[in-house]
């Protein structure tokens, strides 16, 4: 758009009218919580953070090498244990793009990398690695729920926004030039979020996991696991002080009231990890 400063004052009007019509949404508390906005809510569709999802899940279809991904067809038993942890997330009545997105997860077999991902969309990997590690399945929800919140806050394609501008993503979501679709897919691979978003993933993945059967502190659970290991997921190699997050989730745990359950199925995980290859 040529007029930079009438953009501007657009998306600042439209970003007031949003905010005051949200106040009794479901989605909106004292603790910060809210309904996703911003300029990537008003610029870019939700398809559009699906299409470029799939520019991903492309490229690691393509290499099978560096992302051998488990068929599910092979492995249902392992795939059935984490669709149920995904469904009670889902169900939880806070992820707001439930519905829209497909929520689809895929289990990489590779034991010695502590990992997990989402990109724009809702298309899900994670692991064997960090499935191993981890102890119960409490743990795992804290570690999906935060993933899922990449996704449902639209942190990559806010990202994306930021770095292509508007039309040039619309351009390249288009199809018209396949090599740079295939970047934009290699470049969300790689992504790293900056400390706001993985600090807003870490509060919404207690505002997911309140309303299940699970603890809601799981992802201070994961954190103090591997606060202890010399193992470091990649997804925190830019975010090293997991004793900063703990603290952080604690406090937005007690500010949304310190309630939910307190179940970490131990059992029930060990049969997981056991049905994993």
């Amino acid at each position: 758009m040529k007029n930079s400063k009438l953009l501007l004052i657009f998306l600042g009007v439209a970003l007031l009218g949003l905010s005051s019509c949200r106040k009794d949404d479901g989605f909106t508390d004292n603790c910060g919580g809210k309904a996703p906005g911003g300029a990537v809510g008003l610029l870019m569709s939700i398809s559009q953070d699906a299409q470029m999802g799939l520019s991903s899940v492309a490229q690691i279809e393509a290499d099978p090498t560096n992302f051998p991904v488990l068929d599910s067809t092979k492995y249902p038993v392992a795939y059935g244990h984490i669709y149920r942890i995904r469904d009670n997330i889902l169900n939880s009545g806070k992820v707001y793009y439930k519905n829209e997105f497909p929520w689809r997860i895929r289990i990489i077999k590779d034991d010695k990398t502590l990992n997990a991902f989402c990109t724009p969309g809702g298309y899900i990997y994670v692991y064997t690695g960090i499935i191993k590690f981890l102890d119960n399945e409490t743990q795992l929800a804290g570690v999906l729920g935060h993933e899922i919140a990449h996704a449902d806050r639209r942190h990559s394609a806010n990202q994306m926004l930021q770095q292509y501008g508007v039309d040039m993503l619309i351009q390249i979501l288009s199809g018209g030039n396949p090599s740079m679709l295939a970047q934009l897919g290699a470049q969300l691979l790689a992504l790293k979020f900056s400390r706001s978003d993985e600090t807003e993933a870490d509060d919404y993945s207690v505002r997911y996991l309140l309303n299940t059967e699970y603890d809601a502190q799981g992802a201070k659970y994961f954190f103090q696991k591997i606060s202890g290991s010399s193992q470091v997921p990649e997804f925190l190699s830019t975010h090293p002080n997991p004793d900063n997050r703990v603290s952080n989730i604690e406090e937005t745990w007690k500010c949304l009231g310190s309630g939910g359950n307190s179940g970490l199925f131990v059992e029930r995980y060990n049969q997981f990890k056991s049905s994993l290859p």
